[in-house]
């Protein structure tokens, strides 16, 4: 089985699109491990807020099929992927941590490089797996949310909750 990590996050309709995509999510790949829910400003444009997070989970699946999982959700929630602009989104799923995988591969880069650089990713990620070793790295995820500078970038948490208990 491979430790997997996801940032999630949306800005149009974001609470239904995070409960539903959990649902999608769960379905994929069993039971899920979420974080807090952060509210932050967008980074590149003006719009609403995201609601962000990130969900952990174990599979058996190839990188590839995850990241095929991931998009499917995706588009079930609108998201168009060819469109890279920033903007806005319905949902956003981006695979961070694929076990001790350091690649470029499969559309994707691990670790992905926005661990180093969003208080959105980093926090919640940090709530999950503070003692988890970055891979490639000599750092772990607690000590990296120590050393951030999340100066001039808004997060808040929030209350959502995304799952029945």
């Amino acid at each position: 089985m491979t430790e997997v990590y996801v940032g999630a996050g949306s800005n149009i309709e974001p609470e239904d699109n995070l409960r539903s995509a959990m649902v999608g999510l769960a379905a994929a790949f069993g039971v899920l491990r979420l974080s807090p829910v952060y509210r932050s400003a967008p980074v590149g444009f003006d719009g609403p807020d995201f609601l962000n997070l990130v969900i952990g989970f174990d599979t058996g699946m190839a990188l590839a099929e995850v990241v095929a999982e991931l998009e499917r959700v995706e588009a079930e929630h609108g998201r168009e992927r060819r469109r890279q602009q920033v903007t806005s989104r319905t949902l956003d799923l981006d695979l961070l941590l694929f076990g001790d995988r350091v690649t470029t591969e499969s559309g994707v880069t691990l670790p992905r490089d926005e661990i180093y650089t969003y208080a959105f990713v980093l926090r919640p990620l940090n709530d999950l797996a503070p003692d988890l070793l970055v891979p490639g790295g000599e750092r772990t995820i607690g000590e990296l949310w120590a050393a951030f500078d999340a100066s001039g970038q808004t997060l808040e948490p929030n209350e959502l909750r995304l799952v029945e208990d």
